[in-house]
């Protein structure tokens, strides 16, 4: 499938007619705008003649799933991986600037506290993804004439998940009412013993412990056990182990991020695109089975396009958001002497950064990692590995690195008819 801009920049019809495509390039009728998806602009004035494309979106807290499709084909299918490193990277901004300033300035005044969030506003790790929604949808339309757009809206219910039984006021009330934080429900869970030696060590000071750290698990407190100071320090120490009971429970941070983005990227989508309707996850659900269709995001996407039965394209593009910069100037680690390595490596090595599509003994992938000496770590999206030292004059650049990788997958499924799923060797 080629996808196909006029003169003005607007999308019109994909065509799979490559002879001609060809021909359009080599009579400088054309020209190339993407490689992936493979997507080229006509420079003479052609009727725009179109027809009605629904475009599918499936969100979620790590994949996106796209489908674009008329009433008879499948003409778009991607798959998108999200970013779930902001948290750490926050975390650890965090960390290493309260330890400059405990290092440099010994005391600081308090700051003012009239610092206030403006309203709509998102944590750093949600807008970063429902950012991403929005630009990947942006870019579908940028190469095809997409008339509608249909979001799942899935709704998740914490309470639901931890207690199935959960009703009336224990329901409406939830189970960290009255307490006025955190600490103080721990406590109360616990009985305010501690959940290590049960009282044993007479240690009356009581501390509430992260059982995975701040970064991982955060302050839920399905991460928080109370222990008491002796028992909490015997930890900190090595001296002492937590009992195998001790343990986290549930994380429900997907469905906390679902449940926080849901409609903000949906107000958002309406206000650019304003032909934007919802479905749910139950009808979704029921359209794929009732056709008989394989659980992949494609395919659910496919489904909430309103076209389950249309022709499928038989294979669909991987996209990977990466990081644009690495702004971390110094490494965590204090080496000898008291100094620390700089963590930054030039932009260019060799003519090659660090995420370009290059190819390598007629295989298309990424770089990974890069040495000064000119040899660099190859590998596909999935981190397959390709090569783990080859040298620069070997590689031929494709493409230089974009904030969302792309490559071209084959389906793991294809169709020998409309009711039947096939599993691919």
């Amino acid at each position: 499938m080629v996808y196909v801009r006029n003169i003005d920049g607007q999308p019109l019809m994909p065509t799979t007619r490559h002879r001609k495509v060809r021909k359009l390039l080599n009579d400088k009728k054309a020209k190339i705008l993407k490689r992936c998806p493979f997507t080229i602009q006509l420079l003479y004035k052609v009727p725009n003649n179109t027809q009605d494309i629904t475009l599918g979106v499936d969100p979620g807290s790590k994949y996106i799933g796209l489908s674009a499709a008329t009433d008879k084909k499948e003409l778009y299918a991607a798959e998108i991986e999200l970013r779930n490193d902001i948290v750490e990277l926050l975390a650890t901004r965090r960390q290493n600037r309260r330890a400059r300033r405990s290092r440099k300035t010994r005391y600081r005044k308090a700051r003012f506290a009239n610092r206030k969030r403006g309203d709509g506003w998102l944590a750093p790790s949600v807008k970063n993804k429902v950012g991403t929604h929005l630009t990947v949808v942006r870019r579908a339309h940028e190469i095809l004439p997409i008339t509608k757009v249909i979001v799942e809206a899935a709704s998740f219910d914490i309470q639901k998940i931890k207690n199935p039984d959960i009703a009336g006021r224990e329901y409406q009330q939830g189970e960290q009412l009255g307490f006025w934080n955190v600490r103080e429900y721990v406590l109360f869970r616990d009985n305010h013993i501690c959940q290590c030696c049960k009282g044993k060590s007479k240690d009356k000071i009581l501390n509430v412990h992260h059982i995975e750290s701040r970064k991982t698990g955060g302050d839920a407190p399905n991460n928080l056990v109370t222990l008491c100071g002796t028992c909490h320090k015997g930890y900190h120490k090595g001296t002492v182990k937590l009992p195998k009971t001790v343990k986290r429970g549930m994380a429900f941070r997907d469905a906390a991020f679902m449940g926080i983005m849901r409609w903000a990227f949906y107000h958002q989508l309406k206000g650019l695109y304003p032909d934007t309707s919802l479905t749910y996850g139950y009808i979704t659900k029921h359209t794929r089975i009732q056709n008989n269709l394989p659980k992949t995001r494609c395919n659910d996407a496919r489904c909430i396009s309103g076209h389950p039965n249309a022709e499928p394209l038989g294979y669909y593009f991987y996209q990977k958001k990466a990081r644009c910069h690495n702004r971390q100037i110094h490494k965590s680690t204090i080496l000898k002497g008291g100094y620390r390595k700089r963590n930054q490596a030039p932009y260019l090595v060799k003519g090659f950064r660090l995420f370009d599509k290059v190819v390598y003994s007629s295989q298309e992938c990424f770089i990974y990692g890069r040495r000064s000496s000119g040899y660099f770590d190859l590998r596909k999206l999935d981190g397959t590995k390709v090569y783990a030292s080859a040298s620069y004059k070997k590689l031929r650049l494709l493409e230089p690195r974009k904030t969302m990788l792309c490559e071209r997958r084959n389906c793991q499924y294809f169709y020998e008819d409309r009711g039947k799923a096939l599993l691919l060797s």
